[in-house]
């Protein structure tokens, strides 16, 4: 049997007979022979499909993106008679993504969220796996453009990357995975590293098919003078225009957008985790910018210098991005953090976090969710609500999501 088995549980590749078009596209670029089809229907074949990938890119409608773990596997008969999937149950539940070394990287950034998180109820469908490490995408680099300042201590690029003529579909929030060149010292290929999309569903200009990432060059000193360089982000803010890269993904189903125009989103940040929420701030400055809903940032660096994307943050309009900009290292001032922001607009977010419409995401280094947290439960004391309690309920609804690494 192709089909993997974790847990007692078989992951089964099938085919959405609602949106299938029976294009015959998918039959005809599987190279195993695993995909087949009768008057009604076109399914995958359990014992055969040995999750190439090859078919789903190609797909037209997404209809072959669909993946179920499952007690026992659905038989070739079974599918013929559907005329909608199954319902997803206890036997029949979507993983989060297929690709193992992609499951395990989202698996620790969402560790620290105090529960499963859940994507948006009104998030669009992602698209997950199309590419993966044995057959990746090739983009090529449209740009690579420094954005924190010459003098900054810290080196921050924006890349984009451009597919050509291979979809690649991704939604804000999502990740996408990079596969270094070349080898580490024990001659393996090297580890894949996941970079969150920055731009928006819809390309870095509308109707392109390209996305932007937020890369920072890793360059640290270590106590015998040497300096380590990090592999895939120096590779990264080293590529030119025209250079080819190699992308496997999409990756995420639930640090998503709502797509719900009366949302009010809450992003907290410090550094490269800005990235997913520049991808919200122009999806909703272009698909819903007179919406009720408003963006509330708030953006940690060490100085202004060191704040990616600064000059662009002071072209949004106010009345859609509500902007806390907050440094720690400025000359002859206190040292401020985010959570120390948040204490400030204490009253404000106190008033928005119990909507229902209201969204948090938590985006950054490892430790920015603790001093989050520690904030949000201080706002909750002074004004009459139990955090935990409520945190429980946005995880439950879809509307808490933390992402660190």
């Amino acid at each position: 049997m192709g089909a993997d088995v974790a847990g007692g549980l078989v992951k089964q590749h099938l085919i959405d007979p609602e949106i299938c078009i029976r294009c015959n596209t998918c039959e005809a670029t599987c190279p195993i022979g695993a995909v087949t089809h009768d008057a009604s229907n076109y399914v995958v074949d359990v014992t055969t499909c040995n999750f190439c990938m090859d078919c789903v890119a190609p797909c037209p409608t997404g209809a072959i993106d669909s993946f179920f773990m499952v007690r026992a596997p659905f038989s070739l008969d079974e599918q013929f008679s559907w005329s909608e999937l199954p319902p997803r149950s206890a036997e029949a539940e979507a993983p989060d993504a297929l690709d193992d070394e992609a499951t395990a990287l989202l698996a620790e950034a969402h560790a620290r969220a105090g529960g499963r998180a859940r994507a948006p109820e009104t998030a669009s469908k992602p698209r997950i796996n199309l590419f993966n490490r044995a057959s990746p995408a090739q983009a090529t680099v449209a740009g690579n453009y420094r954005i924190t300042a010459a003098e900054a201590g810290s080196e921050v690029r924006h890349l984009i990357l451009d597919f050509g003529a291979v979809p690649f579909p991704v939604l804000e929030g999502q990740s996408i995975g990079i596969i270094p060149p070349g080898a580490d010292a024990q001659g393996s290929g090297h580890a894949m590293r996941l970079y969150s999309i920055a731009s928006a569903r819809d390309g870095e200009r509308p109707n392109t098919n390209n996305l932007a990432l937020t890369v920072k060059r890793v360059l640290e000193a270590r106590p015998d003078g040497s300096v380590f360089h990090g592999v895939a982000s120096n590779y990264l803010c080293d590529l030119r225009r025209g250079d080819a890269v190699q992308v496997v993904g999409p990756f995420g189903a639930t640090f998503l957008m709502p797509d719900d125009p009366d949302a009010d989103i809450i992003m907290l940040c410090t550094g490269t985790g800005a990235a997913p929420f520049r991808g919200f701030t122009e999806r909703r400055r272009r698909a819903s910018p007179h919406g009720r809903g408003r963006l509330h940032l708030f953006f940690g660096a060490r100085t202004p210098q060191e704040l990616p994307y600064f000059g662009p943050l002071q072209k949004v309009p106010a009345a859609l991005l509500d902007r806390e900009l907050v440094y720690s290292r400025l000359p002859d001032a206190p040292r401020e953090y985010v959570q120390d922001r948040m204490r400030r607009r204490a009253a404000d977010l106190a008033a928005l976090l119990p909507r229902p419409g209201a969204h948090v995401y938590v985006c950054g280094l490892r430790g920015l969710e603790d001093g989050v947290e520690h904030a949000f439960a201080e706002i909750g004391h002074a004004h009459g609500f139990d955090w935990l309690a409520l945190r429980a309920r946005m995880l439950e609804e879809g509307r808490y999501h933390v992402e660190t690494y």
